[in-house]
């Protein structure tokens, strides 16, 4: 004998679009299906083909739902948000203070000019590879899940624990202490600022971008893209800075671009990996792929407007900064923003610190943002 129980009101919707009622049992482990067959009540539940076959179809799967005791992360993240996250990632301090470093080993304003081109190019195919990458497997992760996919969850393990444990907390260090550095220099400015002091406002500024990030995606989000809109008018300040100083007919550190000693295929490749850390988070979007609105369009639509925008961004700054000062002036300079803006800016050259500080603070709460996936 069977107990009679009232029907629930409960609706499944399942992959072809129907919307299918069901019939709870006393043990609620069965349902009645389209077809009167029996399958399995909850977020479980499928339904039989109406072929007849027997091939059982899964329910349609919702953003921000837990199916098959997986969650899936809700889709909250367009085109601007996409730009934004590869954009603030990528510039961090390095454009602003240390830029000198490719005239260091290169020797010439021409050749580390080609290799900054160059880093962009290879960011640029790397990450497009990677959008092929991340419309095939939509998961958020980006290594991990491809690895797992690839090679199996030993190699995926082992990578998402290195990440974990030694990359993504290296980054955020060097990141953090660098916008520290520059946000204590602005009240500490008759020595240097005291380490501990430094170290001590990085740990706050990471404990503030954590606790931010796990409040809520959406204000994660909101603060990536209020810091990138401001470093991007930062950009925009020293571009309009280098490109007045060049109306004004300051091109002699230009016009021999290709003067000096050539490298050597040891000084190249060390340039090359100096140009390649300005442009480090070019598949930072990847990790958060699961959250992307119709990621296969916008996740490579992303890409193929940041990372060139990056480029362009950072060929312009170093054509601003030589229209100002001379190559050896910038390799001698410990801030090359900070003495741009001296010599710009005039009472105004307390924006390059502050750009500075907007700039790190951005991109390190781009990295956590995509670290967490």
């Amino acid at each position: 004998m069977y107990q009679h129980v009232q029907p629930s009101n409960t609706n499944h919707i399942y992959a072809d679009g129907h919307n299918v009622p069901t019939k709870a049992t006393s043990n609620g482990a069965r349902a009645m299906c389209a077809n009167g067959s029996l399958g399995t009540e909850g977020p479980e539940a499928t339904e039989t083909d109406s072929s007849g076959t027997g091939r059982m179809r899964k329910p349609l799967e919702r953003n921000g739902s837990t199916q098959n005791d997986t969650v899936h992360l809700e889709r909250r993240l367009g085109l601007f948000s996409g730009v934004a996250l590869i954009v603030g990632t990528m510039i961090g301090s390095g454009i602003f203070v240390s830029p000198s470093g490719l005239l260091i080993r290169t020797g010439s304003v021409g050749v580390s000019f080609i290799i900054w081109l160059a880093c962009g190019l290879l960011s640029l195919l790397g990450a497009l590879a990677y959008a092929e990458l991340g419309t095939m497997n939509t998961s958020s992760g980006a290594e991990w899940a491809y690895f797992m996919d690839a090679y199996g969850p030993a190699p995926a393990f082992l990578f998402s624990w290195v990440s974990t444990l030694v990359l993504k907390p290296s980054q955020m260090a060097i990141i953090c202490l660098s916008f520290a550095q520059y946000a204590v220099e602005a009240f500490v400015t008759e020595c240097d600022p005291p380490r501990g002091v430094v170290k001590m406002v990085a740990l706050v500024a990471i404990v503030m971008i954590l606790f931010v990030n796990c409040y809520s995606v959406n204000l994660g989000m909101a603060v990536q893209n209020i810091f990138t809109a401001a470093k991007l008018v930062a950009v925009l300040i020293v571009i309009c800075g280098g490109a007045w100083k060049l109306f004004q007919g300051n091109t002699q550190h230009l016009s021999n671009a290709f003067n000096g000693p050539m490298p050597n295929i040891g000084a190249i490749a060390t340039a090359f990996y100096t140009g390649l850390w300005a442009y480090d988070g070019w598949n930072n979007l990847n990790y958060v792929t699961e959250e992307i609105k119709n990621p296969s369009k916008n996740l490579p639509r992303s890409i193929i407007i940041g990372i060139p925008l990056v480029t362009l961004c950072y060929a312009l700054i170093n054509i601003s900064y030589l229209a100002a000062m001379s190559e050896q002036e910038m390799i001698e300079s410990e801030a090359v923003a900070v003495t741009f803006g001296n010599r710009i800016l005039g009472a105004l050259a307390w924006l390059m610190p502050l750009s500075v500080t907007v700039s790190t603070f951005g991109s390190a709460n781009g990295t956590l943002f995509a670290a967490g996936r």
